[in-house]
């Protein structure tokens, strides 16, 4: 017996997802810094990467940076760039640091987890770009910046952890300027108007859904009715899933060095929790039940 779409993207209450999100960055953001470095969102590499070394994996973060911002159409050229970046679910401030010295830009990035705002403050510092890179400890679904301030909003791997979507997408569009550019990278599940879900993958979704701190499951569809509802244009998505899926294998294969299994150790069960349940993930992009995608839009 197939089950329902609703039935696969249950929501989540917020409250309860907020807490998890901020006890597993205080939990991990100190092991992932050591690890990973500054970027905290998947890494992009090629299909034929399997078993990604430590150079590789903090390379692929980079890349995934440069591969959102050409698929967008975001020039290549500082001068012709954003001057005004909004990183919604800012980690400790990979992307907006970069974003920043890319383009000669001034970023404001936001998030909800104390410790991740004071690394990206730190890291900031050290960069000397306190006065074009700025942090604040803000909820993506309330942000304290006027209408139409970003000619480039920035949002990767945040959408998953909302669970009020048309709301989220509302915060993005009324910060953005006409003409701004709306970049969204998100882990969602399979159409189920192509195929619908078993009884077993509806369970297996929710596991991952807890496990990873979503508020909601989905799909790409899904997000380009909301972004037509509010008539963004150039509508774009494309499917990274074949791009992303190396890096939990190195997720897994960093847990199992002596530091990182030292580390993993010291974080807690939120993490080790989220660390157990990486081969599943794998199987879940395998099998198509989830997949990583990239959307972006245009504020007309």
């Amino acid at each position: 017996m197939a089950a329902s779409a609703a039935s696969a993207g249950t929501i989540r209450p917020a409250d309860e997802v907020n807490d998890e999100v901020q006890e597993f960055y205080q939990d991990s953001t100190t092991a992932w810094e050591k690890l990973w470095g500054d970027h905290m969102h998947h890494g992009f590499y090629d299909p034929a990467v399997t078993a990604p070394s430590r150079d590789e994996n903090r390379a692929s973060l980079v890349r995934m940076l440069e591969e959102a911002l050409r698929f967008a159409g975001v020039s290549d050229e500082p001068e012709k760039g954003p001057k005004r970046i909004v990183d919604v679910g800012c980690g400790i401030g990979g992307a907006s640091i970069y974003l920043a010295k890319r383009y000669g830009a001034q970023c404001e990035g936001i998030n909800i987890s104390p410790i991740q705002i004071e690394r990206a403050q730190a890291h900031a510092a050290e960069e000397g770009l306190e006065d074009k890179v700025k942090f604040h400890l803000v909820d993506a679904m309330e942000q304290p910046f006027p209408d139409g301030h970003f000619d480039l909003v920035w949002c990767m791997e945040t959408a998953e952890h909302m669970t009020d979507k048309e709301k989220f997408f509302g915060e993005l569009v009324r910060v953005a300027a006409s003409g701004a550019t709306i970049v969204i990278t998100s882990l969602c599940m399979r159409d189920p108007d192509e195929k619908s879900f078993t009884p077993e993958e509806v369970t297996l979704l929710k596991r991952l859904a807890e496990a990873l701190h979503h508020g909601s499951w989905f799909t790409v569809p899904g997000y380009v009715k909301i972004a037509e509802s509010f008539s963004l244009k150039d509508i774009k998505t494309a499917d990274w899933s074949v791009n992303v899926l190396p890096f939990w294998p190195g997720v897994m294969q960093t847990a199992m060095t002596l530091e990182g299994s030292t580390m993993l150790l010291e974080s807690g069960m939120a993490v080790i929790k989220s660390i157990l349940m990486a081969p599943t993930t794998v199987e879940c992009f395998k099998k198509k039940l989830i997949n990583y995608s990239i959307i972006t839009f245009r504020k007309p």
